[in-house]
């Protein structure tokens, strides 16, 4: 059982103030781009075992044991189903997972192959969970774990696990700079509660940027690049200040938004057309200011079967 899933790009994250829980309030809109990873599921060798296999992109930075977000996921559903099938062997499965959504790149690979793991687990099983019971088993998981089951574009409230799809019209077409290395979510975190306290900055309640649903209401490319947001940036460029002349390199090069995505230190870039992204992604390959550069378009689906072997 092979799922497709996709990554995202936050076109808005707003950070609210931090939490007795130690999370923050997000209005988080979420876009689904055609960069994917896939996951296989099948049987184990052993009845009730779970194993991970990586390959692809930076697959040695990924965890091969049970802290990877797909195998906690796979086991979270086991244990909504009762740990044992119809069968009376107790669930398990061995999971393979192909990387191409960058690896701690603020861009929810993650997750992703988490989502993609309940869609392919589910399958496997014969348990037939409608989307939304896997939405709400994988909000146990990680918060932008129910958005890549969702994908197309969506507004995602509370931690960032409470949606609200977001109507698009037609396709818009992103460049991603990739970097060296990632950042972690939670220093970025930490470092934007950091700088806020530093500044004596009152932080408001976030807010969804009515300029930017009425850009993807009406796919106002130009208005959606101008209305790009990520309260992380200033964190993610303190932590790694050469995220800036990526940013600029890619400004520069005629986008018509540039932003850090998510955490970062993925950058991302949205261009006027699909060629206009292949100048863009060359350009910035050429200037040397990442390690490489990839085009995309969304919105696209969110998890979805590809291939079912009996």
């Amino acid at each position: 059982m092979t799922v497709r899933v996709p990554a995202k790009v936050n076109l808005q994250l707003a950070v609210g103030p931090l939490r007795d829980d130690g999370y923050h309030d997000l209005v988080n809109v979420f876009h689904a781009v055609s960069l994917f990873d896939e996951v296989t599921a099948t049987e184990p060798g052993t009845p009730g075992t779970f194993t991970v296999r990586i390959e692809g992109e930076s697959a040695d930075h990924v965890p091969a044991d049970g802290t990877n977000l797909a195998v906690r996921a796979a086991e979270a559903l086991a244990k909504h189903a009762g740990q044992t099938g119809p069968a009376g062997h107790p669930y398990g499965a061995d999971l393979l997972i192909r990387k191409a959504i960058p690896v701690a790149g603020g861009m929810a690979g993650g997750s992703a192959d988490a989502a993609a793991a309940l869609v392919a687990c589910d399958a496997l099983w014969g348990l037939g969970l409608s989307r939304a019971d896997l939405m709400e088993i994988g909000a146990g998981i990680g918060s932008d774990v129910p958005f890549a089951l969702l994908g197309g574009t969506a507004v995602g409230t509370g931690r960032g696990e409470r949606l609200t799809p977001v109507p698009a019209t037609g396709a818009f077409h992103w460049v991603f700079a990739l970097a060296d290395g990632g950042l972690s979510t939670p220093q970025v975190y930490g470092e934007c509660d950091r700088l806020r306290a530093d500044a004596g900055e009152e932080v408001a309640w976030p807010s969804a940027s009515e300029p930017l649903m009425a850009a993807l209401r009406d796919g106002d490319a130009p208005a959606l690049g101008a209305a790009l947001a990520n309260d992380l940036q200033p964190a993610a460029l303190a932590l790694r200040p050469s995220l800036a002349r990526t940013l600029d390199a890619g400004r520069d090069a005629g986008a018509l938004g540039a932003i850090v995505s998510g955490s970062g230190p993925t950058c991302a870039f949205l261009a006027a057309s699909a060629d206009h992204a292949r100048e863009l992604s060359a350009a910035l390959a050429a200037t040397g200011v990442c390690r490489t550069a990839v085009t995309a378009q969304g919105p696209v689906p969110g998890a979805e079967i590809v291939q079912y072997e009996e």
